[in-house]
């Protein structure tokens, strides 16, 4: 009985050790996935420090070491909100977005190096137009920002760009680049810092220096829970846009090839003229052409012989020439539209003294419909007159067009080419 006893006892103990001795989980993903740093459940741990563990796992990881090593003009940190941005960007759903984004820049940034070379300002701000717009010149948000750039209108008008029936220059990757870098060079004279900078772009001015007033501080970490909802991801956004972008093979990200022609030629038009009838004495695709030149609306070059205007088309063979110069100079019977009957149909034109400047209320009307009457954006509409909301007094008098301040504080423009010439688009830019 002794014996029998001692045998269970120590059976028992075998079992005990044995229970003890397997793993908590069988599948070791599982484990991984349940694991919680010890930092996090020791006692005698406090918060303090267990956030200052956890800071430091951030910043010795491979992303910041990424990020470190593309330093140069813009501060580009990596904390915990910049890593929410990049676990987005890499996310699958995300991937081919990416890759086509990666594509179009082969085209587009070359013409921004350019822009923001000539400004003066740093070349990683490329990036700021993929969160902008993923590289789309017809991008329109939903308050009618419109562009690669997305001006609007207000403050377009305030960089030179011009406005018309015909022509929307934030469309137009180069003079929309100009006027972007133009402010962001004003933004960054104002405060010292490009982050702010970048964040004025997405608020505002006036917002960033609320926010820097009310944290009593200078850099944008330090300010940003106290800027708009939207303006605090802005940023983040952007650094790890510059790090997907730069760091995507080591991700498995592979570019796909640029659907847009790298090497094109640009011409001077002095006539009204549609894309559709230059596409079709060239034998190309119209859509194609249009996209090279997102500025004009309604695919009709406006030139006249003052004032003409730049089109870009794909790159032509030297027998092509020839074709080219009968089209824009009416010797194929192509469609030409004269001026004189364009400007009939539609006379709205940029710095006419005849235009419009001012509205009186009637009753029953909203800003929504005044907007609409007058062909502005109604966020201008409440900029100009320091409204809020869609309400509008009857007899009250409202500006429907912006004050004429583009005179003192245009962005450089790139001139415009006198003859046809075999350069691409960012060579154009500035020149």
């Amino acid at each position: 009985m002794k014996k029998l006893l001692t045998t269970t006892i120590l059976l028992f103990a075998f079992k005990t050790y044995q229970a003890y001795a397997q793993p908590a989980y069988n599948d070791t993903t599982q484990y991984e996935q349940n694991f919680v740093p010890s930092y996090k459940i020791a006692a005698p741990v406090s918060p303090g420090v267990a956030a200052q563990l956890q800071q430091n796992a951030v910043e010795n990881s491979i992303f910041k070491i990424r990020l470190d090593s593309l330093q140069r003009d813009i501060q580009l940190d990596h904390n915990e909100y910049v890593q929410a941005y990049i676990n987005t960007y890499l996310a699958p759903n995300r991937r081919n977005d990416m890759a086509r984004i990666m594509g179009l820049s082969k085209y587009y940034f070359p013409i921004y190096e350019k822009a923001f070379r000539d400004a003066g300002i740093p070349d990683e701000m490329k990036y700021l137009s993929i969160v902008e717009s993923a590289l789309d010149p017809n991008a329109v948000s939903r308050v009618g920002a419109t562009g690669p750039w997305q001006f609007m209108s207000s403050t377009a008008r305030i960089y030179g760009l011009n406005m018309n029936n015909y022509v929307d220059e934030r469309r137009d990757p180069i003079q929309a680049s100009y006027a972007a870098a133009a402010y962001l060079k004003d933004a960054y004279q104002e405060f010292g810092d490009w982050l702010l900078a970048i964040a004025s772009y997405n608020c505002g001015k006036n917002s960033v220096e609320r926010a820097m007033q009310q944290a009593n501080a200078t850099d944008f970490w330090s300010i940003r829970q106290y800027l708009p909802a939207e303006t605090r991801g802005y940023v983040p956004a952007f650094i790890a846009t510059a790090y997907v972008m730069n760091f995507n093979n080591a991700h498995g990200i592979t570019p796909r090839e640029c659907t847009m022609r790298l090497a094109t030629d640009t011409v001077m038009v002095n006539k009204f003229i549609s894309i559709n009838s230059i596409a079709r004495a060239l034998n190309i695709d119209a859509n194609e052409l249009a996209l090279l030149n997102p500025a004009y609306t309604k695919r009709i070059v406006n030139g006249t012989t003052k004032a003409p205007r730049r089109m870009v088309v794909p790159q032509l063979e030297k027998e092509r020439y020839g074709v080219l110069y009968e089209v824009l100079n009416g010797e194929r019977g192509e469609e030409s539209i004269p001026a004189k009957a364009m400007y009939a149909s539609a006379p709205v034109a940029d710095n006419e003294s005849h235009i419009k400047t001012t509205h009186t209320v009637k009753r029953g009307e909203t800003l929504s419909r005044i907007a609409d009457k007058y062909g502005v954006d109604i966020e201008d509409l409440r900029i100009w007159n320091n409204i809020r909301g869609n309400k509008a007094t009857p007899g009250q008098k409202l500006k429907v067009s912006a004050p004429n301040v583009a005179a003192g504080k245009s962005a450089k423009a790139g001139k415009e080419l006198a003859s046809l010439g075999s350069r691409s688009a960012a060579e154009v830019a500035g020149n």
